[in-house]
């Protein structure tokens, strides 16, 4: 063999691609004119080979082993870079029987080097809804209705998809069953040139059976026929799914589309709002309505997430229904917002005092009024006026009684030389003081000292008249002093009179003598 000749052998079978597209004369005369090629260029060099492999020893059994290193042997540059490119040809015609596609509802056969159709009803899940039927078309597929579909029927037969532009068939022969075709349905009308689901037209062409216009539907009343080329569908309207072939209402409520209150409706549902708030616009959601504008309250109002509150003015409370204000009665809190009288005013209250006080400068308190310095009194100008807490009086000028004689403006005197003044005070004073009634106890209220002193003489201090109700006692202080002690309240108004004696002892001279001071008492008729 001549080794051009196993080289393009080799690498022919080398460069192949499998499978191939075309006729086998065509491949043939490809060869063919390939070999031609290759054999011209090779035969100029066929006599210089072969007298180099005659002068080579034996072991010419690696033959077609050197032929394959044609770059070193077999074929010089240019030779070879012809025969590279005719391979490069020759691999370019045989890829492009590969890239061939098939039409939609075809799918390429590598076996039979043909396009075949796909059986959808086999390889697409659930083809057709609801009860429909799936019946393989030739490239495609009908969904066909239970009582159209007949089971025993005919095969129909699988073409090629003749897209491509290729004219091979399978070789004929012995082969496997292919087993039963796919089953499509007859209808009783062989004289029909038009598939199932298409009926002739007055223009001689098929056009589509709307089978939901024309009622011939098997929809069942909760469901809803969609025409299709060819067929038609059951679906389910808005608001409902199909659950076991049967349309459901769907519950929204369940899934969040309102915002607040959700009510759920066959086929759809309804959003509402709680109280404070209006439904939006968009159906769904709510807005928070400011009741404040329309002034729900007596007083202030202050709007909420949904509500409002109420509040009113110092002095007054919410009443029961949530927007009036009441006043609030502040004296029948306490009895102790004001010292005397408590009266209630609309959001406050006032204290008033009794005759002869006046209300201080924190409202509360009542504060005595001096008739006598602010001349609101009636004594005389011979009259001399006293004030005490709550009211004043009118001191006439003094008289002495005999055998008293007028001292002084307030003191009346016995003179020791009148016989009748023997065991009478030597002296009386006249002296006034205010008390508060119900003032607490023990308190000093007076004090008396002796003015004049004698030596070896002591003193005693002491009430002569006026406690019958022992409300007052004497607390000796010091030798020359003592104390008039408040011992029980005293309730006024009332005047209380007492005479205070102080008894002057001397055994050095044997002399005793007596002083008084009569203490006229005004107890106000208030405690303050």
């Amino acid at each position: 063999p001549k080794p051009g000749v196993d080289f393009l052998v080799v690498g022919a079978a080398f460069w192949s691609c499998e499978p191939l597209v075309g006729s086998e004369k065509e491949k043939s005369s490809l060869f063919a004119a390939v070999l031609c090629s290759l054999r011209r260029e090779s035969g100029r060099e066929g006599e210089r080979e072969r007298e180099r492999e005659r002068e080579r020893e034996e072991g010419e059994t690696t033959k077609i082993h050197k032929n394959m290193q044609f770059a070193g042997r077999g074929l010089n540059s240019s030779t070879y870079q012809r025969v590279l490119t005719a391979l490069i040809f020759l691999l370019c015609c045989f890829q492009s029987g590969r890239s061939q596609g098939c039409r939609e509802g075809f799918v390429y056969d590598r076996r039979a080097r043909q396009c075949i159709d796909v059986d959808e009803c086999r390889t697409v899940p659930d083809p057709c809804r609801g009860d429909m039927r799936c019946v393989n078309r030739n490239g495609g597929y009908l969904c066909m209705t239970q009582s159209l579909y007949s089971q025993p029927a005919y095969p129909e037969p699988s073409f090629p998809d003749t897209s491509v532009g290729f004219s091979d068939q399978l070789p004929l022969g012995p082969g496997p069953d292919p087993g039963p075709g796919p089953s499509y349905p007859i209808v009783s009308r062989p004289s029909t040139p038009c598939v199932l689901g298409y009926t002739l037209g007055e223009d001689g062409t098929c056009v589509d059976i709307d089978e939901c216009e024309a009622q011939s539907h098997q929809c069942n009343p909760t469901q809803v026929c969609i025409n299709t080329a060819g067929g038609y569908t059951c679906s389910c309207t808005e608001g409902f799914w199909l659950v076991g072939g049967q349309c459901q209402d769907i519950d929204e409520c369940r899934y969040g589309y309102c915002q607040q209150l959700c009510a759920n409706l066959p086929g759809s549902y309804s959003c509402s709002c709680n109280p404070g708030f209006n439904l939006n616009t968009d159906s769904r959601t709510c807005q928070d309505i400011d009741e404040c504008e329309t002034d729900p309250c007596t007083h202030g109002c202050l709007n909420t997430y949904g509500s409002f509150l109420c509040n009113c003015d110092e002095g007054f409370e919410l009443a029961a229904d949530g927007t009036t204000c009441t006043d609030l009665d502040e004296c029948s809190f306490s009895d102790f917002l004001c010292q005397h009288t408590c009266i209630n005013t609309p959001g406050s209250f006032s204290c008033a005092c009794p005759p002869g006080y006046y209300v201080f400068e924190d409202g509360r308190s009542c504060e005595d009024l001096n008739e006598c310095d602010s001349g609101n009194n009636t004594c005389t100008t011979a009259q001399v006026c006293f004030n005490f807490q709550g009211g004043y009086t009118c001191l006439d000028p003094l008289i002495c009684q005999p055998p008293y004689i007028e001292f002084s403006d307030n003191q009346c005197m016995c003179p020791a030389e009148n016989p009748a003044c023997r065991d009478r005070p030597f002296t009386i004073l006249y002296r006034h003081m205010d008390l508060s009634s119900g003032r607490s106890v023990p308190a000093d209220i007076f004090q008396m000292q002796a003015t004049t002193r004698y030596p070896g003489a002591f003193y005693i201090f002491q009430i002569k008249s006026g406690n019958e109700g022992r409300e007052f006692y004497m607390r000796q202080t010091s030798n020359v002093s003592a104390t008039l002690v408040l011992a029980r309240p005293v309730r006024g108004p009332k005047t209380v009179v007492l005479d205070l004696e102080m008894v002057t002892v001397n055994n050095v001279i044997n002399f005793r003598g007596s002083s008084i001071i009569r203490l006229t008492i005004f107890v106000s008729e208030h405690p303050f």
